[in-house]
């Protein structure tokens, strides 16, 4: 599959910062995030509301820019997530996707790609919030399909090489989007006979690519090659 037209991200992107926002209103501030080691809950918000205004700021300069924390109001983290977020929502409204944008992954530099992050950290960081069950499909294949095609390519920026000695294929059981990855250095997408087959529905591939504690895969034929490579990291 193919990333979907920039625009059509933002309602997505929209609805999850919307989800979230709400979650930071749950809930208290110090308890723990479980799939987020030693984070709390206000931890998680400074990060993602940090992440969404350094990505504003990206976006509009088309440069690489200094990522730190921010400082957010303790009395009220929400309503300055929500400003994090609708600061981000205005700078990707206002963007021309095809304009030259600094980013860090394997694909065209331009400004469509943070279109397609900000949904995908967003997505899987509600999960963390809130353990949402409705993430929409094809946005979780989507973000599969962002792992394999634009962060795999630049894995070794952050991690070494996942060993792949022979294909994979990854399908995702309820929106029928497949990914075959054949061995390199990295491993990339292509056509092969996959060795290992590994299926479940979209949401569960992609939070396992992102380490986050989920139901076990079906996998057919080389169970160890498949379960070798699920455990490699794949993302920063």
């Amino acid at each position: 599959m193919t990333a979907l037209p920039p625009a059509e991200y933002l309602p997505h992107l929209r609805a999850l910062t919307e989800a979230f926002a709400a979650g930071l209103r749950e809930g208290e501030p110090a308890a723990p995030v479980p799939a987020c080691g030693d984070w709390t809950r206000a931890d998680l918000g400074t990060h993602l509301g940090t992440v969404h205004r350094w990505a504003a700021t990206v976006v509009r300069t088309g440069e690489p820019q200094p990522f730190e924390l921010e400082s957010p109001p303790s009395a009220d983290l929400a309503e300055w997530y929500a400003e994090s977020a609708a600061l981000l929502l205005d700078t990707l409204a206002e963007a021309d996707p095809d304009a030259r944008c600094w980013h860090f992954c394997g694909t065209a530099k331009t400004k469509a790609f943070w279109f397609r992050r900000q949904v995908h950290e967003t997505a899987v960081h509600l999960v963390d919030l809130t353990e949402a069950s409705d993430l929409d499909p094809l946005i979780a294949a989507d973000g599969v399909d962002e792992v394999f095609g634009a962060m795999l390519p630049r894995i070794t920026r952050w991690h070494a090489v996942p060993p792949l000695p022979a294909p994979i294929t990854l399908r995702a059981t309820d929106t029928g989007h497949s990914w075959t990855l054949v061995p390199g250095e990295p491993p990339v997408l292509g056509e092969a006979e996959a060795t290992a087959t590994v299926e479940a529905p979209a949401r569960q591939l992609l939070l396992r690519l992102w380490k986050r504690p989920v139901a076990e895969p079906r996998i057919t034929g080389d169970e160890a090659l498949a379960a070798a490579f699920l455990q490699a990291p794949l993302t920063p």
